[in-house]
């Protein structure tokens, strides 16, 4: 493949990689080495008002941005996801203890789940875009919380919100408004449409 043609996925997500993988895209595989609990941080205690779109915006621009900057001519793609519930901002846990905190938060109440992609190309990211589900948990059982997270394990701590959709974690919820693709990770038709546009895929 030509370099001005290669496809780079700055990120180490499982999900990410197989949703691109499925769609028929040819990429690489460079995790950006980013702090972004650190990120989010900062981004909060400097701006006023900061909202979920906007962490999730620059997270993702962040990595594509530095793994771009040492792959120059390649196309990267950077994307993160955040959650948002009543003014609270929400990246993955970092613990089975803190994922059932989290999702006994969740529990009975709707939030917000925000994915964002970017593009950039020689340390300069020239695209990106977000989008958001609405999502409502249900009432569950502690019994069930228990048997949710003695049943995933270690892989609720992969997700935002300690979910699994395209698992067990199906049954958390009782109402999804929202594209699927973007509450596994990524806003995939948008982000396949602007490759058609930059000619890295058949249009």
């Amino acid at each position: 493949m030509p370099e001005a043609s290669r496809l780079v996925l700055a990120s180490g997500s499982a999900t990410r990689r197989a949703l691109l993988e499925a769609a028929g895209l040819v990429f690489d595989v460079i995790p950006a080495n980013i702090d972004e609990t650190a990120v989010r941080s900062a981004i909060l205690d400097a701006t006023t008002g900061a909202e979920g779109v906007d962490i999730a915006s620059v997270l993702a621009a962040e990595k594509a941005r530095l793994v771009s900057e040492k792959q120059p001519t390649a196309l990267v793609i950077g994307a993160d996801q955040v959650l948002a519930l009543g003014g609270k901002i929400f990246g993955k846990a970092e613990s089975i203890a803190e994922a059932r905190e989290i999702l006994t938060m969740l529990r009975g109440r709707t939030h917000e789940l925000i994915s964002a992609v970017a593009l950039a190309r020689g340390g300069r990211v020239h695209w990106q875009t977000s989008d958001f589900a609405e999502m409502t948990v249900r009432n569950f059982s502690d019994e069930f919380l228990g048997c949710y997270l003695e049943k995933i394990g270690n892989r609720a701590l992969q997700s935002v919100g300690c979910y699994e959709l395209e698992g067990p974690g199906v049954q958390l919820f009782e109402h999804i408004d929202g594209d699927y693709f973007t509450i596994l990770g990524i806003p995939l038709i948008e982000l396949l449409a602007r490759l058609r546009h930059e000619g890295m895929v058949t249009a």
